[in-house]
């Protein structure tokens, strides 16, 4: 089989294995996007992939279609910068930037104590200060795919489902804020040597350029589309910004000691926002590109999956990290949402479940690690294998505990459903 053959044949084959099993997620009322993260590890690596099938270690890996994966992020992005609607952050704008800033900055604090007293405990070496500083900057992290993969799937209207889009957002850019903070203070324990620059001014920088960059692309946009008429090629123009600004938010450069970059989250997520709130159709557009982006986003679930290292299961002291990261990181999430959420006099169904809707965790947090890898030694290898710990148990278990959330809050609503083929139950 050709290199060529053998890419299409693993992505048809994704996409069914991912279909196959939403099915079955169905009739145990699982989210669709569980069924898809579950396909991904049967079809990767460590299982069907050993025999050749899907997903392999060598010659297929899921890096390979990391190019798949940037582009659904962006459209993940673009439909969540959607939800910023001048109308709506009126009424909720306040309240979402008080829960987004706090929730994220307290589980940072919740996770950072727990983390440094194991340290402690633990025999010498196991974990080291730094690795736990930079693991409670990581737990910010929100997965914004999953969240919007449940509110989609069920259709999931109300005042939890209004606040929780934004403050999804929001969290993504405090978290990459906390985290350079944090990696230059673990740094400095590291090495002795405090570099503000990379603490504070190169986070600032990437946050605010992303904006400007989503700003920008979000004029040009607009008026790119005006010079369309039919739906077809004003959806082919929705498609090709989102592309174009994913594409410029992957450069990266330098000037001295300043690095310069941008988020492709945050800078697709301004895209959305901008398009929105000026284009007077942009919701006809937003639901056509949201049925073209279906199988893409399948195939990003599916892909995500595969990319679970199951490895980490087999040293313990990995394991208990990551159980104890996994519960003080939604003890954080959970009161750090309820206490900002009952301050600022929000509905009593959001005080109660917002939190829980938060802790889904993949790609931002996945990213972060990464990063960590810079630190070289123990320190990079132990961030990286906790963060898969707890993605992998987040994204399996996260997207239903954000479905009996919302469902407890009245924003989902099972009855009455409908397909295109007539009633369903």
């Amino acid at each position: 089989m050709t290199a060529t053959a053998n890419i299409f044949f693993t992505l048809s084959l994704a996409l069914l294995a991912g279909l196959l099993l939403s099915r079955l997620a169905k009739k145990v009322e699982l989210p669709a996007v569980t069924a898809y993260l579950v396909a991904g590890v049967i079809i990767g690596p460590y299982l069907l992939g050993k025999l050749g099938i899907g997903f392999n270690a060598e010659t297929n890996s899921p890096e390979m279609y990391s190019m798949l994966c940037d582009l659904a992020l962006g459209f993940i992005a673009f439909a969540i910068g959607n939800e910023f609607r001048l109308a709506q952050l009126k009424k909720i704008g306040k309240q979402a930037t008080v829960i987004g800033i706090f929730q994220a900055v307290f589980t940072t604090i919740v996770v950072d104590a727990a983390l440094i007293a194991l340290s402690f405990i633990l025999p010498d070496g196991y974990l080291p200060l730094p690795a736990a500083i930079i693991l409670g900057a990581v737990a910010t992290a929100t997965a914004p795919a999953a969240t919007l993969m449940v509110v989609r799937q069920y259709k999931a209207k109300g005042p939890v489902t209004d606040i929780l889009l934004p403050v999804v957002a929001l969290d993504d850019a405090v978290g990459l804020v906390v985290f350079a903070i944090s990696f230059g203070i673990a740094g400095a324990i590291n090495t002795g040597a405090v570099d503000i620059i990379s603490m504070i001014l190169n986070p600032v920088i990437e946050v605010v350029l992303s904006i400007a960059l989503g700003a920008l692309m979000g004029f040009l946009f607009t008026l790119c589309e005006q010079f369309f008429h039919s739906r077809s090629k004003r959806m082919a123009v929705s498609v090709t910004f989102v592309m174009l600004t994913v594409a410029i938010s992957s450069m990266k450069f330098s000037i001295g000691s300043v690095h310069i970059g941008f988020s492709s989250l945050l800078a697709c997520m301004m895209l959305g926002t901008i398009f929105c709130n000026i284009c007077d159709f942009s919701e006809e557009l937003m639901e056509r590109a949201d049925r073209w982006t279906a199988p893409l986003l399948i195939l990003f679930f599916v892909i995500s999956g595969a990319e679970l290292n199951l490895s980490v299961f087999s040293n313990w002291v990995f394991v208990v990290i990551g159980i104890a990261y996994i519960v003080f990181r939604s003890l954080g999430k959970y009161f750090g949402a309820r206490i900002s959420a009952k301050f600022t006099h929000c509905d009593e169904n959001i005080v109660k479940y917002l939190g829980i809707t938060l802790l889904p965790q993949a790609g931002v947090a996945l990213g972060m690690a990464s990063q960590a890898l810079a630190f070289g030694g123990e320190v990079g290898v132990l961030v990286q294998s906790i963060t898969l710990f707890s993605v992998l148990i987040y994204e399996l278990v996260g997207p239903y505990l954000t479905k009996i959330a919302l469902t407890k809050a009245g924003d989902i609503k099972l009855e009455g459903k409908t397909s295109a083929r007539g009633a369903t139950k």
